[in-house]
């Protein structure tokens, strides 16, 4: 592997922001296709891939939102081309016999251990979600992620069968930058790194 130049590590993180004001562009599906192929490739433990992500894009899934959002998340997150919700599977493990071939026995770690089931899907599917946040980065969209929503609602509306859970959603689409507050502080490497 070779070091990416410094514009694809600006655009990816040194620059890129959270953005709140979008303009009236639209995403094509077919970039949200492309999205999902780029996320997917990102490591999950036993690549289990256990999120589950559903495109919030056209009025009525965004009227099934809305009532969902916190009130000083529901104005920009109606207004983004598309809200991500990223869920997680709480079956996940009855896909690893395809998504882990070469250990048959992966299913067993899991079924009966709702712990377990929990903290992994938990887990990897946030780690999914910030590959959707850096691919969707690296394919030219802006990214709005946040967590101000009603899990519990979110879940009744979206997954009512209760086999996935919401983690976090993110608005998606071409960002009207003018609306960026200053950026806020990061911690120096002293403040939260060691090498031992």
């Amino acid at each position: 592997m070779t070091k990416l130049p410094s514009s694809a590590l600006d655009q990816i993180f040194l620059t890129a922001r959270t953005h709140n004001k979008w303009l009236e562009r639209d995403v094509p599906d077919s970039l949200l296709h492309e999205l999902a192929d780029t996320l997917k490739m990102g490591p999950t433990s036993a690549n289990s891939s256990p999120a589950r992500i559903l495109f919030v894009k056209s009025r009525a899934a965004k009227e099934r939102l809305a009532p969902h959002l916190s009130e000083g998340n529901r104005a920009k997150t109606m207004a983004a081309p598309v809200t991500a919700i990223v869920g997680y599977d709480l079956e996940f493990y009855e896909k690893l016999p395809k998504l882990f071939p070469h250990n048959q026995a992966a299913r067993s770690w899991f079924a009966g251990n709702p712990t377990l089931i929990e903290t992994t899907a938990f887990r990897n599917s946030s780690l999914q979600g910030a590959y959707l946040i850096l691919a969707a980065r690296a394919l030219g969209l802006d990214t709005g992620p946040m967590s101000g929503f009603d899990n519990a609602g979110v879940d009744r509306a979206f997954f009512p069968d209760g086999k996935v859970k919401s983690n976090f959603i993110c608005s998606l689409g071409y960002a009207d930058a003018s609306a960026l507050l200053p950026r806020s502080p990061r911690f120096t490497f002293d403040e939260f790194c060691k090498i031992l």
